[in-house]
């Protein structure tokens, strides 16, 4: 089997999208491929979600907010939306997940850390599914 792609898909690709990417990559490794994008893509990350990734030692400095585009989705197995809508392009034969989590836009970090470990939860929950071997 190719290795299952897996799109998160949130409004300004800054907070709850790009933390998920970062557990699918940690916790996946080579074995996932991990796309994030934004309906209305922000102009950074978050710094409170930054700092929440890094708490459990994962960096997500580096990433940047992307446009959601229709190749991104098409070329996607699991396409999870994260409050965005009926922004989000819908195609014949993908497999959608729509997971209701707080905004951490504008949050404390206090707010953001049971935001953060929602999505660490279902994002190990996602690779078992999915029949990827998660890594610690």
């Amino acid at each position: 089997m190719d290795k299952p792609s897996v799109l998160f898909v949130c409004v300004h690709n800054a907070g709850r999208s790009q933390m998920a990417a970062g557990f699918l990559n940690h916790y996946g490794g080579d074995a996932v491929e991990v796309r994030s994008a934004g309906s209305e893509p922000g102009e950074a990350i978050n710094p409170v979600a930054v700092s929440a990734m890094r708490e459990v030692g994962i960096d997500i400095s580096e990433q940047r907010p992307k446009s959601l585009t229709a190749d991104a989705v098409e070329s996607s197995d699991v396409v999870i939306t994260m409050g965005c809508g009926d922004t989000c392009p819908v195609f014949p034969g993908k497999r959608y997940l729509d997971w209701e989590l707080d905004d951490p836009a504008g949050q404390p970090i206090e707010g953001v850390r049971p935001v953060r470990d929602e999505i660490g939860a279902r994002v190990a929950a996602l690779l078992r599914e999915l029949g990827v071997p998660e890594r610690r």
